[in-house]
């Protein structure tokens, strides 16, 4: 890679540089991972939806949590099997744990909704802020989060969890799902290749940010 870059720039260090950038985002997709013991709580970030029941107004009318939300519901149940601990998840997933699993300790991350009913859902990074904006009162800080995402997914939840202050790793042991749903609400989210894209563009736009800030922390 470093080699085709370089003949292409006609610039070794640049090509070095750059390379090393596009192996990251476009070749790694494992995020760091540890024993669910050393976890403080869970953070379940959602991956599409389905369209309203009905035919409802997607823009006044809450999505359906869909079936790629059930499974990753389902890795959030088998975790704590293993160990009970405070589960923050995005509301679709929140959906299966409480009427599937009727789980205890879950706190629901759910879309803002506008006075003229206008529903706004938020982003991976909107979830994590809201989470850290919930644990900032904590006596022992925010703590570590233990990240449930989906498989193509999950390497951006780590890092979005991490920007927002907390300490952020895949629970070791459990798989992610990585099954597409055709009929998903979020065209990006019905097939991989596409997700990938997707996910690649949004890894671009976080390591320009974090490229800025640590070449010129002056601006």
């Amino acid at each position: 890679m470093v080699a085709a870059l370089e003949n292409e720039l006609q610039d070794r260090n640049t090509a070095r540089a750059v390379a090393a950038w596009i192996f990251d985002i476009g070749f790694d997709w494992t995020p760091a991972a540890a024993p669910i013991s050393e976890f403080d709580f869970l953070i379940a970030y959602a991956f599409g939806n389905r369209p309203p029941a009905n035919g409802g107004d997607p823009a006044k009318v809450l999505a359906e949590p869909g079936p790629m939300n059930e499974l990753l519901a389902d890795v959030v149940a088998r975790i704590r099997t293993k160990r009970t601990m405070t589960v923050y998840a995005q509301w679709e997933i929140a959906h299966f744990l409480k009427t599937k699993y009727n789980m205890s300790q879950v706190i629901a991350i759910d879309p803002v909704i506008a006075e003229d009913g206008t529903i706004t859902y938020l982003s991976t990074d909107g979830v994590a802020a809201q989470v850290a904006e919930q644990r900032k009162s904590n006596p022992g800080g925010l703590g570590t989060a233990g990240v449930v995402g989906w498989r193509d997914h999950i390497k951006r939840c780590v890092l979005t969890t991490e920007g927002r202050g907390m300490t952020a790793l895949a629970p070791e042991g459990f798989t992610m799902p990585d099954t597409y749903d055709p009929e998903s609400g979020q065209p990006w989210t019905r097939r991989r290749d596409l997700y990938l894209v997707h996910d690649m563009n949004a890894q671009w736009g976080m390591m320009r940010t974090e490229l800025i800030s640590r070449m010129y922390p002056n601006g």
